[in-house]
């Protein structure tokens, strides 16, 4: 037998394999508890939709926080990376010993301590409340992680380009904001996405710490739609906190594999 014809042949059994496995689990399922419990129509339509919350407090309070915690993660982020490669071994030690140990812990014992922990050893009231203290965990440690992918971008860019500038007359901090940094952010581009996709659904451990009625993220809604009893006590507003996570953060994906795409274009 020759090697491509083995070859479809193995193609086709797995293909069948997993139809097989499909339809069985399709056949096998009991639809109507499915539908009664994942996708109750009490929380789906009617006056005792959940989708109203989700959407217009969850989805929009889950978005400002991925903002907030991005935009501040992020330049505390190139403090970070630019201490790493600083000549300076003190501020080299100093990074070093943050990114490990941020990199180290759960974001979820972070948001815990910073929300209750912190507070109530110094007696210090976060801005924004529990929210707030969450928020600069997720900063804290994303800025941990991004700070890695901005030094990988800085020391990808050719040293040709700093020697270029340099000779130019220009200074090391000019050389360093005006010409390398621009291009490591370029570089970058598509990791960093993938960290705004990852805050996205960090914002989920939020729900632990609590917040105000108004302040609530899509887990904590659906949570606590969950819980109020009636027709909302399924997972039904849980599968509809899952569905618009999915909906924001898979166009985002998406980006990303145009970007590294592109990318891969541009070097060949």
């Amino acid at each position: 037998m020759k090697r491509t014809t083995r070859r479809r042949l193995v193609v086709w059994g797995v293909n069948l394999a997993v139809v097989a496995v499909v339809l069985g689990f399709l056949l096998a399922a009991d639809w109507k508890t499915i539908h009664a419990n994942f996708w109750a129509p009490g929380g789906v339509s009617g006056p005792d939709s959940n989708w109203g919350d989700l959407i217009t407090i969850g989805a929009v309070n889950t978005v400002k926080y991925t903002a907030i915690a991005f935009a501040g993660g992020l330049a505390f982020a190139l403090v970070l990376s630019l201490m790493r490669l600083s000549p300076i071994a003190t501020l080299r030690w100093i990074a070093t010993a943050y990114v490990e140990f941020f990199r180290g812990l759960p974001a979820l014992i972070v948001i815990i301590f910073m929300g209750f922990g912190l507070p109530i050893a110094i007696q210090w009231t976060p801005p924004g409340g529990v929210v707030g203290a969450g928020l600069i965990a997720l900063i804290m440690v994303a800025a941990a992680y991004m700070s890695e992918t901005l030094r990988a971008g800085i020391q990808a860019v050719p040293k040709g380009q700093t020697e270029a500038a340099r000779s130019l007359g220009m200074g090391g901090t000019s050389t360093t904001f005006r010409v390398v940094l621009p291009q490591a952010f370029r570089i970058v581009i598509p990791p960093l996405t993938n960290e705004f996709v990852l805050l996205i659904k960090d914002t989920a451990l939020l729900s632990v710490i609590g917040s105000t009625f108004d302040g609530r993220e899509l887990t904590t809604i659906a949570r606590d739609f969950q819980t109020t009893g009636g027709s909302a006590q399924t997972v039904t507003s849980l599968v509809q906190a899952a569905l618009l996570y999915l909906v924001i953060t898979i166009p985002l994906t998406q980006l990303v594999a145009w970007q590294e795409r592109r990318q891969r274009k541009a070097t060949r």
